[in-house]
């Protein structure tokens, strides 16, 4: 029985690229082979769908300008402009200008 498939955008996040310039570092030391670091890496794209998805219980509505959006492939991305975040707790964060990427869920191990 096959894995199913999960995406690939945590890979970019601070922990996702912390996680494979440490792997790099152990392939070029030849601590660990190169197969060890791809399964080490589909884990992570598991474990962070999956927690983000069952785990993580806080929310926030934000306001801003749309700027650019695009849709490819059940993923969409939304580069949105003077952006104001209102976290749960009444925090107010403003931002010049954020990038969000959406995937379709079902694709991410659902059947």
């Amino acid at each position: 029985m096959s894995t199913p498939p999960y995406y690939n955008i945590y890979r970019v996040s601070s922990i996702g690229t912390a996680l494979t310039e440490a792997l790099d570092e152990l392939i070029r030391d030849s601590t660990i082979p190169p197969q060890l670091a791809l399964k080490v890496v589909e884990v992570f794209d598991r474990v962070m769908a999956d927690t983000l998805r069952n785990d993580v219980r806080n929310r926030m509505s934000f306001k801003g300008e749309l700027h650019t959006y695009r849709g490819l492939e059940d993923v969409w991305t939304f580069i949105i402009r003077r952006v104001v975040f209102k976290m749960d707790n009444n925090d107010v964060v403003n931002a010049d200008k954020i990038k969000i990427v959406t995937c379709n869920a079902r694709k991410a191990g659902d059947a």
